[in-house]
């Protein structure tokens, strides 16, 4: 979807990585090696976004890097739709959490949702296959080019938890977050 927006899948696959690892910069290698990209297109791609501001070229140890204008006015914006899109539309990662166990509560805070303070990125109450939810982590983890931190809690350790207003869980609870499954509040 995100794709014929941005006119061009090099123009998005790059937007994504870069908004996603702000702060970091890459060497055109690695963007190409990390998104699968020819290094040409990405030259033509960079140099579009350079010219509107959106990224900024660098130097480490005398070889060119580019990383994303965090600075820029569209900044923000542009991570908070990338971040629903990938959450969203291409992953629709609540209902692949429900088909790897019995998923009561799921949350993605922390890294999703700019809280750098929080303990844990995806946060999970129920039954899940821990194989299966480390294979889907991992390949989240892959094309955002972050590692992502995850919690699971039974149903009977997460109510221990509240009872006794555990920190880790009322931190969760209380700050920003995206809610993917919520059957807690339904029994």
């Amino acid at each position: 979807m995100l794709e014929e927006l941005f006119g061009s899948i090099t123009r998005f696959a790059l937007l994504r990585l870069l908004v996603f690892n702000s702060g970091k910069p890459y060497l055109i290698t690695n963007l190409s090696r990390k998104t699968g990209l020819n290094r040409s297109a990405i030259r033509t791609e960079l140099k579009r976004l350079a010219e509107n501001e959106l990224v900024k070229f660098g130097e480490s140890e005398g070889l060119q890097t580019v990383q994303v204008n965090e600075f820029n006015p569209l900044f923000p914006e542009l991570r908070a739709l990338f971040l629903k899109a990938q959450i969203l539309t291409e992953h629709d990662f609540g209902k692949r959490l429900q088909k790897i166990g019995r998923v009561a509560y799921a949350v993605l805070t922390g890294y999703f949702t700019n809280v750098p303070e929080a303990k844990t990125d995806i946060f999970i109450v129920g039954v899940v296959n821990r194989l299966k939810l480390r294979k889907l982590v991992r390949k989240f983890q892959r094309e955002m080019d972050h590692a992502l931190r995850f919690t699971v809690m039974s149903k009977r350790e997460f109510q221990y938890r509240n009872d006794i207003t555990d920190r880790f869980l009322y931190d969760i609870l209380e700050n920003r977050k995206i809610v993917l499954v919520d059957k807690l509040r339904n029994g």
